[in-house]
C-alpha cells in the first residue's frame, strides 16, 4: 500500500432549492390565496475521523466531493427536501489547511470527530412568505443560494505516543515487530521502512500506547535527502522519540558516534519541536557484541556523546531488554499524562 500523508481536494456542499410561486385553487375557495413552499437546505460538507483509515491514499483517485443540492418548493405550502449532508472520512491526525492561504481551519484528533469545511446553500422563499397586507398576491419567490465551494490542503500527522528515529537499518522496524502485534518489512538493506507503520504496545489490561516506526533518516534530510523529511513531521506530535543506535561492532565507535551525530543534527535543523523533545537513547544489536567489552564501549560512548538521560542496551531481534523498555515507556507516557490532568 502506498502511504500518502498530503493531498489537495476541492469541496462542494449541494445547492438550496428554489421557493415555489403558486396559488390555492379549489373549487369553492376562488381567493385561496399564495401557497407556494420554500426549497429545501443544500447538504454541508464535513471531514470525519475514522481511525481504521491510516493514509489519505483515497484521495489521490478521488479530489472533488458534491453534497446533494436541496428540492424546489412546491405548491401547496410544500417545502423542499434538504439535500443529505456529505461526510468525507480521513485518518485520525488530519490537518485541514485553506489551500490558497495555508490558514489551518481544523485538526482531526479523535475518531468520528466532525469538522465543517462547507456549508450548504440557504432555501429559496416561496411566494407564501411575501404575502402581507398590502400584497395580497404575491408572485415573487427566491431562488436557493449555492453551497460553499472550497479548496483545501489535507497534511497527515499521526498520532503516536513514541516515536523511533535512526539511521536505516538501525533496527527501528523489528522493535516495532517484538513490542507489538504490528509487522514492519524488516530486511538487512537501507529503507526497508519506505512509509510510516503504527504498532500499539500493551504492557497490560487496559493499558497501551502507540509507537510509530519512522522510515530511516540520511544526511540531509532535514534539506530534503532521502525519505526522512517526508516523515519527520510524523513525530512532532509524539510524547517520546527513541533514538536507535546501531552497535555492530565492525563499524567501530568512530562510526557509532558519528551515526548519532548525525540524526541529532538533523533533529535540530527540522526545528525546535523536535530536539527539545524527551529522547532517550536505545543502543540496540547488543548480541553482536563482545560481552566481556560491552559494558566498557557503552560507557565509553556515553561519554564522548555527553549524553545525560535515559539510555537502554538492546537485541530487538533476540528480545533482550525489550520488555523492560516498553514497561517504561508505559511508566512515562501515563505519568506524563497525569501531569496533565
Amino acid at each position: 500500500m502506498k502511504f500518502v500523508d498530503e493531498v489537495t481536494i476541492k469541496i462542494q456542499a449541494g445547492k438550496g432549492g428554489n421557493g415555489c410561486v403558486s396559488f390555492r385553487r379549489e373549487k369553492y375557495i376562488p381567493f385561496g390565496g399564495p401557497d407556494g413552499g420554500d426549497g429545501g437546505d443544500g447538504g454541508a460538507v464535513y471531514l470525519i475521523g475514522n481511525e481504521g483509515i491510516n493514509t489519505l491514499v483515497d484521495f489521490r483517485h478521488k479530489r472533488q466531493f458534491k453534497a446533494d443540492s436541496g428540492t424546489d418548493g412546491r405548491g401547496s405550502n410544500m417545502t423542499g427536501r434538504g439535500g443529505e449532508d456529505l461526510y468525507i472520512p480521513v485518518p485520525v491526525g488530519t490537518l485541514v489547511y485553506e489551500n490558497d492561504t495555508e490558514e489551518l481551519i481544523g485538526d482531526i484528533t479523535a475518531h468520528e470527530q466532525a469538522l465543517l469545511v462547507a456549508k450548504g446553500g440557504f432555501h429559496g422563499l416561496g411566494n407564501a412568505r411575501f404575502k402581507s397586507s398590502t400584497n395580497r398576491t404575491p408572485r415573487q419567490s427566491s431562488n436557493g443560494q449555492p453551497g460553499e465551494s472550497r479548496e483545501f490542503k489535507l497534511e497527515l500527522k499521526l498520532l503516536a505516543d513514541v516515536g523511533l528515529v535512526g539511521l536505516p537499518n538501525a533496527g527501528k522496524s523489528s522493535l516495532v515487530r517484538v513490542v507489538s502485534s504490528a509487522r514492519p518489512k524488516v530486511a538487512n538493506y537501507p529503507f526497508t521502512t519506505l512509509y510510516p507503520n503504527l504498532g500499539v504496545v500493551q504492557t497490560e489490561a487496559y493499558k497501551s500506547f502507540v509507537i510509530a516506526d519512522i522510515p530511516g533518516l540520511i544526511e540531509g534530510a532535514a534539506e530534503g535527502a532521502g525519505l526522512g523529511i517526508q516523515f519527520l513531521k510524523h513525530i512532532s506530535r509524539t510524547t517520546l522519540l527513541l533514538h536507535m543506535v546501531d552497535l555492530t561492532p565492525y563499524e567501530g565507535e568512530e562510526k557509532i558516534i558519528d551515526d548519532y551525530n548525525k540524526i541529532t543534527l538533523e533533529l535540530k535543523k527540522f526545528g525546535d519541536s523536535l530536539i527539545k523533545k524527551e529522547r532517550w537513547l536505545i543502543f540496540n544489536k547488543s548480541d553482536l557484541c563482545d560481552p566481556e567489552t560491552l559494558n566498557e564501549t557503552i560507557e565509553l560512548l556515553l561519554q564522548e556523546l555527553s549524553w545525560k538521560g535515559r539510555y537502554y542496551v538492546i537485541s530487538a531481534i533476540q528480545k533482550q531488554g525489550v520488555k523492560q523498555l516498553a514497561y517504561d515507556m508505559m511508566d512515562y507516557i501515563d505519568e506524563l499524562k497525569g501531569v496533565e490532568e
